[in-house]
């Protein structure tokens, strides 16, 4: 997922403000006792959407992909106040860890930590979102686009993790193109010929697509 020179990014990481004490419990925690614990976004990505959402000051953020709850802490830090966080994950599993974290946090009241089927459940969310963080199953992506954007307001942005796609997205980069590729190709096409957003990749991590709606 790293694209970046090893030692640039630990010289980015240690130019970032430093994580906290729960921060890094949760990703202690998460290498221990769960699968695939390269999917936490970790400290550089974690800081960098903390920073986003304290520029924007959003009244209400929808994460889709709550995981282990590391970015979720990250963006509700600069919610507005009064603001919230809906954070959305199929994975109950995770539960009991998730909400010990965010009661650890402090800022429970203003996490909505909903478990299930996200395409099942955006649909009954008013909204408006003013960001919408995308970090789930690649394969649904262009579908979670489609159910958020028509409940943003002009200047809504929506971010998605993992639009590089471990360098796949390049033919170079890949043996074949499996479905969770052709699923990221097929959305970050979608939203580039979107005129109702302009929008920017970010070669962050495993790369952050931006889009801002007009």
């Amino acid at each position: 997922m790293e694209f970046i020179d090893p030692e640039l990014l630990a010289y980015c990481e240690y130019h970032t403000s430093e994580e906290d004490a729960l921060l890094k419990k949760i990703v202690r925690e998460t290498q221990a006792k769960v699968l695939m614990p390269r999917m936490i976004s970790g400290h550089l990505q974690g800081k960098i959407l903390e920073l986003f959402v304290k520029m924007l000051r959003p009244n209400t953020i929808l994460e889709i992909g709550t995981y282990t709850g590391y970015s979720g802490i990250c963006m509700a830090r600069g919610l507005a106040e009064g603001g919230k966080l809906i954070t959305l994950d199929i994975n109950d599993e995770l539960e009991t860890m998730v909400r010990g974290f965010f009661e650890e946090s402090g800022l429970a009241s203003q996490i909505d930590y909903r478990l299930g089927n996200a395409l099942d459940i955006i649909p009954s969310l008013e909204g408006p979102f003013d960001l919408v963080f995308i970090d789930a199953d690649k394969f649904n992506y262009s579908s979670y686009y489609d159910l958020v954007i028509d409940k943003m307001p002009s200047g809504g942005i929506v971010l998605a993790d993992n639009v590089l796609w471990s360098g796949k997205v390049l033919p170079e980069g890949r043996k074949k193109l499996d479905k969770d590729t052709e699923a990221i190709l097929d959305f970050n096409r979608k939203v580039h010929q979107d005129s109702r957003v302009e929008n920017s990749i970010l070669p962050i991590r495993d790369g952050i697509l931006m889009a801002r709606k007009l």
